[in-house]
């Protein structure tokens, strides 16, 4: 195969023409935009007018605060959150272990009150699995609890779910590296910490990465649609990995005999980007934590990759991934 088939959005999807070319915008207004003089000034009003343009094309009428990307995006809002105690669920990125080492994960004893903030995806980036985050927003609400959800797999994609924070990260739908936001629904959740942002946030606002990201999000066109995708997966479907309901974008495929690890040595040479449900970590293969929290059995793990389709994958490379996959043995 001469050409190489990317289906590793997941991790990474390519920078849209339109994020591009707000990057390019925003590096022609170079000047600082905290900055009180006129350049400055004119910096200040496109990133403002860029804040406004991802609120309006998420559905958010909240306040949104630009981060580096997902990871300082959870940090934020998990470690300043004014709420005391922080639950996890088991499944969550790693990122949200790194903000709270130890974290205590949700479980059916767990007591939620105003005093609580607890942290749910909205969409696994292992599995594709779909959270009810709408279904525990309305509870935690009663409780007077807050509840976090990470939306990295599911911003730009899937309507956001109505939770009090949301993590999005510019580069899973195809804007630039290095931009991210959290979006609050009160700035009184959280403990300000001065500088930047609305004084929630230290560093010098990223202009040309906030309005790469308004104009990804703006453009939203897929080179698939809905029923491409379905007929991809359903080729598939005795070898997905499904855990309830699941996104058409994501796909754990676990094959019968052969490791991750091989399977990925084996579709590279092939020509195709994917990635390993599964990690290996100095030289030793390890069970996924997410896999593991979701009960999947260790021999089952170990023979599970992720494909992952974004805006950019077309049917074509879907079908040639398909055969490609057939063929292994």
């Amino acid at each position: 195969m001469t050409d190489r088939i990317y289906l590793d959005h997941a991790a990474t999807s390519p920078l849209r023409p339109e994020a591009l070319a707000g990057v390019q915008e925003g590096l022609s207004l170079w000047a600082n935009p905290s900055s009180p003089h006129g350049e400055g000034r004119r910096a200040k009003q496109a990133l403002e007018d860029a804040r406004e343009r991802i609120g309006r094309a998420l559905g958010w009428d909240g306040e949104v605060i630009f981060t580096s990307g997902a990871s300082e995006a959870i940090a934020l809002g998990l470690q300043r959150s004014k709420a005391q105690r922080r639950i996890v669920s088991a499944v969550e990125h790693d990122a949200v272990f790194r903000a709270l080492p130890g974290a205590q994960t949700v479980d059916d004893e767990s007591v939620f009150d105003e005093n609580t903030i607890l942290a749910v995806q909205h969409v696994n980036s292992e599995t594709g699995t779909i959270h009810p985050v709408d279904d525990m927003a309305a509870k935690l609400r009663q409780a007077g609890a807050v509840l976090l959800s990470d939306c990295s797999q599911s911003a730009g994609k899937l309507a956001l779910p109505d939770a009090d924070m949301l993590v999005v990260s510019a580069h899973k739908f195809g804007g630039p590296i290095g931009i991210g936001a959290l979006l609050v629904r009160d700035f009184a959740l959280l403990e300000p910490v001065g500088g930047h942002e609305r004084g929630y946030r230290q560093g010098t606002e990223n202009l040309p990465g906030a309005l790469g990201m308004a104009a990804a999000l703006e453009a939203g066109e897929w080179a698939t649609d809905a029923s491409e995708r379905a007929q991809f997966l359903e080729a598939l479907a005795e070898h997905r990995l499904t855990i309830g309901e699941s996104v058409d974008y994501i796909a754990a495929l676990t094959h019968p005999t052969m490791s991750a690890q091989a399977l990925l040595i084996r579709l590279d040479a092939m020509g195709f980007a994917v990635s390993a449900g599964s990690a290996c970590s100095s030289g030793t293969l390890k069970k996924s934590r997410v896999l593991d929290a979701f009960g999947v059995a260790d021999e089952v793990a170990a023979r599970t990759i992720r494909v992952s389709i974004g805006w950019s994958t077309t049917a074509e490379e879907l079908e040639n991934f398909a055969e490609a996959w057939k063929s292994l043995n």
